[in-house]
């Protein structure tokens, strides 16, 4: 995976409706991402969380939260 600052508008529309692993985030106000570098993709939200906690150097987000459906977890639909 190639390591480009992307916006997250650029990040959102090239990775849609899942779970990434950002690092070198540029926070616009304190909580809306600027830019950062994709570092993780195609791995469940469990998987990112479990690296992000034991390295802290990437942050586990969902590309598309409008999307993401109510007892979504992990790529799969709870009941």
């Amino acid at each position: 995976m190639d390591k480009q600052r992307l916006t997250w508008n650029e990040i959102a529309e090239k990775y849609p409706d899942q779970w990434i692993g950002l690092s070198d985030i540029d926070w616009e106000d304190g909580a809306n991402i600027r830019s950062a570098v994709v570092k993780f993709t195609g791995k469940s939200s469990s998987e990112l969380l479990e690296m992000q906690i034991r390295t802290g150097d990437i942050q586990t987000i969902y590309t598309t939260p409008e999307n993401l459906e109510y007892g979504m977890t992990s790529g799969s639909l709870t009941s």
